[in-house]
């Protein structure tokens, strides 16, 4: 079988069994759950395919590094456990009428998010159709890679032991905002999506040339973030108040230095 054929029947059976496994268990965090490892699958069905392609190996080898950290920082916070169901899938529901939210849940997080799954695994695919050796830019591109590796795995647990702290009541304020945290609100989603990035590069440096459709991947993930940032930060803000300053401080998602504080923020800082 093609193994972009077989890609697709496994995107087709990820999406199945998850919206059926909402409906049943009326949990909606099936495709957080297989997240992290689906597109290891996906890469994995292409570099088997190329007989052992040098290229294809090493994104199969980096996306496995991805996904066994990404796996590991879900399953701490209780992802995988019965209940372990995102917050934002509750806010949600209660915005939405019933029927309402079942069609989000099956067009929106069990297809569309599965798709994208799909398609950012995909320049594996381009690699797959243009079998060139390994070159230095492969050794830039891989560098990219594991440094932006790095820095989510930074971000992550600089967030776990903020919350680790906060939950024993010793966090000096209502959330991080110091860290990776002070140049950026979200540096963890910026690490994602440009490792993302770096797995497009692999493909385009396959093919000589960055005009490759699998760009959609990247960018499908990019407007994702874009529109799940708004709508995690719209839940922080009515939280807290005082977060609209750190808005006003510190880059969204790009790491950048941060701007000055106002003297009214600075009078009356907020704890929790």
């Amino acid at each position: 079988m093609e193994p972009l054929v077989l890609c697709l029947w496994i995107f087709a059976g990820a999406c199945a069994v998850t919206w059926l496994l909402s409906v049943v268990t009326r949990e909606y965090s099936w495709t957080d759950r297989i997240w992290s490892i689906i597109p290891i699958g996906y890469v994995a069905v292409f570099g088997v395919a190329s007989g052992g392609n040098g290229r294809l190996v090493l994104m199969t080898v980096l996306v496995a590094l991805w996904g066994a950290r990404l796996t590991f920082n879900f399953a701490r916070k209780g992802g995988y456990a019965p209940g372990g169901e995102d917050y934002r899938w509750k806010v949600l529901r209660e915005r939405m009428k019933p029927w309402q939210y079942q069609l989000f849940n099956l067009f929106f997080i069990s297809i569309y998010q599965n798709l994208i799954l799909l398609a950012i695994s995909l320049p594996a695919y381009t690699a797959y159709r243009h079998p060139t050796p390994l070159g230095w830019l492969d050794v830039v591109a891989a560098v990219a890679f594991l440094a932006f590796l790095a820095g989510e795995t930074v971000a992550d647990q600089q967030q776990w032991n903020f919350h680790q702290r906060k939950k024993a009541g010793t966090a000096p304020t209502r959330f991080l905002t110091t860290g990776l945290f002070r140049y950026s609100r979200h540096p963890n989603f910026f690490c994602e999506q440009a490792q993302w990035w770096t797995v497009f590069a692999f493909g385009a440096i396959a093919a000589g040339s960055v005009l490759q459709w699998t760009i959609v991947g990247p960018v499908l993930l990019t407007l994702l973030f874009l529109g799940s940032t708004a709508f995690t930060e719209s839940i922080t803000k009515s939280k807290y108040p005082e977060y609209a300053e750190y808005q006003r401080t510190t880059s969204r998602q790009i790491p950048w230095f941060p701007r000055r504080a106002t003297d009214k923020a600075a009078a009356h800082p907020s704890n929790g």
